[in-house]
């Protein structure tokens, strides 16, 4: 076992769930065939890897680890999943870091599932700087941010309307108040609506390395006329 917990929010892929923006120019098959892709590379190349992989999913009445077992059949370090708690937000992810201080663990990174672009060095300078930060944020350009460290499980999610334009501001704002010390990593995109997907395109065209199975199925959306 780490010592460090590396957090994946996820939702279960069901057609028509999530991604909503997205599906109203791909349409949902498509959609949903994409965030699989996402997923299966953030499984790839985190499980089995230096830190516990733990998968935050919703909703909770779903299977999460028979369809984790879809991605990466018999893993060679077991992935672990909980289902997220509480309603809204800010709520579940605070409770994620509650749950993993509760499993002892010295250190939590949580991130997310829309940037398929996130690779082992952005959980590297994470942890890094939690070696003198108490709380390390991952910017994404739409103003919230992609990945969060912290050490302990502060609360720096209440009253921040998750999913605006202001969530990064008033998060290091908030943990300031809290007189807790901030670290901010690159700033990398988030993948909500058709620009940023032409965008992540581009990039896994350079290098499809970065997300293989994304690659693929970007190829795969390009040859069906979605994207140039």
């Amino acid at each position: 076992m780490s010592d460090t917990a590396l957090a994946i929010m996820a939702r279960y892929p069901e057609l028509g769930k999530g991604k909503t923006r997205l599906a109203r120019s791909l349409g949902a098959e498509v959609t949903l065939d994409l965030y699989r892709a996402f997923l299966q590379d953030l499984a790839s190349r985190f499980a089995g890897w230096k830190y516990d992989l733990i998968w935050a999913y919703t909703p909770v009445e779903r299977d999460f680890l028979s369809f984790l077992d879809t991605l990466i059949p018999a893993p060679e370090i077991p992935m672990q999943a909980f289902p997220q708690e509480g309603p809204d937000l800010g709520v579940r992810l605070h409770n994620v870091f509650m749950t993993t201080a509760r499993h002892q663990f010295a250190r939590t990174i949580l991130i997310g599932s829309d940037s398929p672009q996130v690779g082992r060095e952005h959980l590297l300078q994470a942890q890094q700087a939690l070696e003198s930060a108490d709380v390390v944020l991952g910017p994404a350009e739409d103003g919230g941010y992609y990945l969060i460290a912290m050490r302990e499980p502060h609360d720096v999610f209440s009253d921040i309307p998750m999913s605006t334009d202001v969530v990064l501001e008033m998060t290091i704002e908030k943990a300031r108040q809290l007189g807790l010390k901030v670290q901010l990593l690159e700033t990398l995109f988030d993948i909500d609506t058709q620009a940023d997907l032409q965008r992540l395109a581009s990039l896994l065209q350079a290098n499809p390395s970065l997300a293989p199975a994304t690659a693929v199925c970007l190829d795969d959306i390009k040859k069906r006329g979605f994207l140039s």
